[in-house]
């Protein structure tokens, strides 16, 4: 916070921040798994271009941002770790304005113990996940959803269908019936050897591209395209994806089965192929720990 590293229960930003009265932040989560940050420079990159979706500017580059990462974390001593990285609008320099560019922008970060979205015994077993027919996706004219944000009003309605329902997570359509995103993930549908996600109205995750990838060279054809929410109904496997746990087999939506109740061999072995590409040096940047901060 402002440059100095504090207890997180002790981090603060002003009650008439704009990052808190309207939720105008954008932000990124790069994850540390075993002592390394895992594809660091995709995500400061997506970092910086949703800063430049907001039109904010922090007042750091890329290598003052990396600086600020690796001494958190290595202060913390965490060698698992959910590392947020924050543009938050900041508190307008002249009281009462609503001109957004009055604000002082400013960056900071935080990071806590590896953040699984779904939690392991959950995602090793199969998911359920409700999808909604009431809540809608804020549609990407509206908000970008590009630009990694804050705004989180129709995710939490979702979550709360879908926990008074017994499921774990929701997964949102647009208004045209396409199945989008949900709290933290996103989503692939397979059927026989084709593996589709949403291209529309989603966050192009890292998690999501890295799927991709791992899929592609699994010799399964991927297509990002609209999803109809038929379709993932119809689906032989789904599975979600996310930088909080990799890759999550899903065995029910709403009333839908899928596998007897059992995560699909596709959906697991890629689930098992994400944890192994995070130990690939290719993908990671070491985390220099030291001494603590004084």
């Amino acid at each position: 916070m402002q440059g100095d590293i504090v207890p997180i229960g002790e981090a603060r930003i002003g009650v008439t921040d704009w990052g808190l009265t309207h939720a105008d932040c954008v932000y990124d989560v790069v994850p540390v798994w075993n002592g390394a940050f895992f594809r660091l420079s995709d995500y400061l990159a997506r970092f910086e271009t949703s800063l430049s979706a907001a039109r904010m500017d922090v007042g750091m580059d890329r290598e003052s941002m990396v600086a600020a990462l690796q001494r958190m974390v290595a202060t913390s001593g965490l060698r698992r770790a959910y590392v947020a990285m924050v543009g938050a609008r900041g508190t307008p320099l002249i009281h009462g304005t609503r001109d957004p560019r009055a604000c002082a922008n400013h960056f900071y970060a935080w990071c806590v113990p590896y953040v699984h979205v779904i939690a392991p015994d959950i995602a090793e077993a199969g998911a359920s996940v409700w999808v909604s027919d009431t809540t809608r996706r804020i549609p990407e004219d509206s908000v970008n959803p590009r630009a990694k944000n804050y705004h989180w009003g129709d995710f939490t309605a979702g979550l709360f269908e879908a926990k008074d329902r017994g499921f774990e997570t929701v997964l949102l359509c647009d208004h045209s019936g396409h199945v989008t995103e949900g709290p933290g993930f996103n989503v692939f549908a397979l059927k026989e050897q084709t593996l589709v996600t949403p291209d529309r109205n989603v966050l192009h995750g890292i998690t999501r591209q890295t799927v991709i990838e791992m899929a592609q060279t699994a010799g399964l054809v991927v297509e990002e395209r609209a999803l109809r929410v038929e379709e993932v109904f119809d689906a032989d496997e789904v599975m979600l994806s996310s930088s909080g746990g990799g890759v999550s087999p899903v065995t029910r939506l709403n009333d839908r089965v899928f596998g007897n109740g059992a995560p699909g061999p596709v959906s697991k072995d890629l689930r098992a192929r994400y944890f192994e590409l995070m130990e690939e040096p290719a993908y990671r940047t070491e985390i220099l720990y030291g001494p603590a901060d004084p």
